[in-house]
């Protein structure tokens, strides 16, 4: 079955944040990282996953990302601070991996997969 995921970005801790929907996490997030996509997260370097969810729906998928935009600074922080105290980047754990690991491996990595 398919799976939706709403995710938020971050340039760092307590920088500038981002939120998205996507029908595949891994690729979408690589696209940010790698700058594929223009436009604000690669104007603002935001290319930090530091919080997702998953859906089965795409229409609960993508009213959960507008409720998201929506909400106050303040509540998505406390949102990623609920779930990544310290705002590890969660990217490298779609892989099973630890950061440390999937810096030796990343390049590997072509469209945000591992081989």
């Amino acid at each position: 079955m398919k799976t939706y995921s709403v995710y938020l970005l971050a340039s760092g801790k307590h920088g500038t944040l981002y939120i998205g929907v996507t029908s595949d996490l891994a690729k979408r997030v690589w696209e940010h990282r790698t700058k594929r996509i223009k436009g604000f997260t690669a104007k603002y370097g935001v290319t930090r996953l530091v919080w997702h969810e998953a859906f089965e729906d795409v229409d609960e998928a993508i009213a959960r990302e507008k409720r998201l935009k929506k909400w106050r600074r303040a509540w998505k922080i406390r949102l990623i601070e609920e779930h990544n105290r310290d705002w590890n980047d969660l990217y490298p754990s779609l892989f099973g991996l630890t950061a440390k690991e999937f810096e030796r491996y990343e390049d590997q990595f072509p469209e945000g997969r591992p081989q």
